[in-house]
């Protein structure tokens, strides 16, 4: 098999900010594997988070590429994954396995999640994500969210001072009354004003709350998740699968994203392992193209939550093939991963 890297700068189309960062573009680093005039793609993007820079993108990817010119075909480079990749960024695992899906979906006529053991094609309604910003800023993004058929909203909060955060989800609740209401502050709370916190956004029919306290204290995290009148769902500190077992039945939501755990394999494994002990999956990502987003919409059928916007935030998005605008992700039932490079990036010579 052969491979080929490609960069390309995802930028958005407005500013991002959470309660560590404020993101304004990332670079989008895509893995092609051909075999036989046919094409499987993966994406994975930078993260200052996750220590993922563009350069080091680019050296993993160049040393799977070689590993996988060993394999005749990409079904015996996917038999042969293992499942431990220590040492290897889990969103080059992610990425590689991604590529190989795609091609081996495309060899055999069948979508990605045919081949995950899905029969239907997979869609849910994904949350979109609004940022820290001003109440009348978030309630006329709501407004207008609503209007497109987005019927969870996502509120980004951990402002230095809370009631910022209490005003947005009011202003938000009043603008889409319909809407269900994640609250995500990354981390940005402290453990003493978690528990008061937790109940206000509770009155205001916030429906669950993501890794409200910083993360590197999962017991700490249990613990309020055990006293928290709505659910709490493990983002930060829940990255691997020892991390879910650890809270498997200890929190009300574990969030994976393809990037952090490893490949759809990975989340696969999660999934079974918090199936029946209380902890529901949530499906999250990075923000990336359709590329990138996609081998989380062929599991979408697995989750109690979906957060799979990241396409959606960009200014221009250089594949396409899962929807979303109207608040819907669809898996496509076409071969692979089912997404298409935009029209820019087929004349640039992006293959299908």
């Amino acid at each position: 098999m052969k491979c080929t890297v490609r960069t390309a700068e995802l930028r958005l189309a407005e500013p991002l900010r959470i309660s560590r960062s404020t993101t304004t573009a990332r670079h989008a680093v895509t893995l092609s594997v051909e075999h036989h005039g046919l094409h499987g793609h993966g994406e994975v993007v930078t993260s200052v988070y996750y220590g993922l820079d563009t350069a080091s993108l680019h050296r993993w990817l160049h040393r799977s590429s070689r590993e996988l010119a060993r394999f005749p075909d990409p079904e015996t480079a996917l038999a042969t994954l293992p499942e431990d990749t220590t040492g290897v960024p889990p969103a080059i695992t992610a990425a590689v396995e991604s590529a190989l899906l795609d091609l081996a979906g495309k060899r055999a006529g069948k979508p990605v999640h045919r081949l995950l053991g899905a029969s239907a094609p997979p869609t849910a309604a994904t949350a979109r994500t609004i940022g820290i910003t001003t109440p009348a800023r978030a309630a006329a993004l709501a407004t207008r969210l609503a209007d497109q058929g987005f019927t969870v909203l996502k509120v980004k909060a951990g402002s230095p001072d809370p009631e910022d955060d209490i005003a947005r989800v009011r202003a938000v609740r009043a603008a889409a009354p319909g809407a269900r209401l994640l609250l995500d502050p990354n981390g940005g709370w402290s453990a003493s004003a978690a528990p008061r916190l937790l109940g206000r956004f509770a009155e205001l029919g916030v429906e669950a709350v993501e890794q409200p306290v910083a993360p590197g204290d999962p017991e700490g995290l249990a613990r309020l998740a055990a006293r928290s009148p709505l659910p709490v769902i493990a983002d930060e500190d829940a990255v691997s699968f020892e991390d879910a077992r650890r809270l498997a039945g200890r929190v009300h939501g574990i969030n994976v994203k393809l990037a952090k755990c490893g490949g759809p394999g990975a989340a696969l494994r999660i999934a079974a392992l918090i199936a029946g002990s209380g902890t529901d999956l949530m499906l999250g990502c990075l923000t990336a193209s359709s590329l990138g987003i996609a081998p989380a919409v062929h599991l979408v059928d697995r989750a109690r939550w979906t957060d799979l916007d990241g396409h959606l935030l960009l200014a221009h998005d250089p594949w396409t093939g899962i929807g979303g605008d109207d608040g819907t992700v669809r898996a496509s039932a076409r071969p692979g991963l089912g997404v298409r490079p935009s029209q820019e990036l087929a004349a640039a010579g992006a293959r299908p």
